[in-house]
């Protein structure tokens, strides 16, 4: 992991000299789930959103879950195909909406003969939220809120996601 942060940082640095605001965004995002966040900006209008990082830790990690329950964090990876708008005629707030999917690998503890199993769990998800970009343009902050539904394992889990961060606009 921590070769992984280095690598990262090292990549980020290199990469502020040659950056272009509105082509790619790497942040980290703190909530449902919590991660490395990268976005890809096409337009004025359209991004795609990825988050890789962890599910489970920071609305509890003990949920009811098919006939038993989790209890652990785990690994979450979740896509978004979004829409963004300047809100109120300003280029420093502006407004996303969009959906997607996520995938989620986490131990399901259960009543059976094994003490657990690993779920691999899969479904759709719906995002929303508010970025704010400093006047220098490169760094923003945001906050955000969806919800997933899962499909596979147990279909129509409901589950909030809930989250804020900072990310570096290159």
């Amino acid at each position: 992991m921590k070769r992984f942060a280095l690598t990262l940082f090292g990549i980020l640095s290199i990469s502020i000299a040659n950056a272009q605001y509105d082509n790619f965004a790497v942040g980290f995002k703190l909530g449902e789930p919590t991660g490395i966040n990268i976005r890809k900006y096409f337009n004025n209008i359209n991004a795609l959103d990825l988050t890789v990082g962890t599910y489970g830790g920071i609305l509890g990690n003990n949920r009811s879950y098919r006939q038993g329950e989790y209890k652990n964090v785990g690994l979450a990876v979740q896509v978004h195909y979004l829409w963004h708008t300047p809100l109120f005629n300003s280029e420093a707030l502006h407004l996303y909406y969009g959906f997607g999917g996520q995938v989620n690998s986490r131990k399901y503890y259960h009543s059976g003969v094994t003490p657990y199993e690993k779920a691999l769990s899969l479904g759709g998800s719906l995002l929303g939220g508010f970025e704010y970009f400093m006047p220098d343009g490169r760094l923003s902050i945001f906050v955000e809120g969806g919800t997933y539904v899962e499909v596979m394992q147990r279909p129509f889990y409901l589950s909030p996601n809930v989250s804020g961060g900072i990310r570096l606009n290159l």
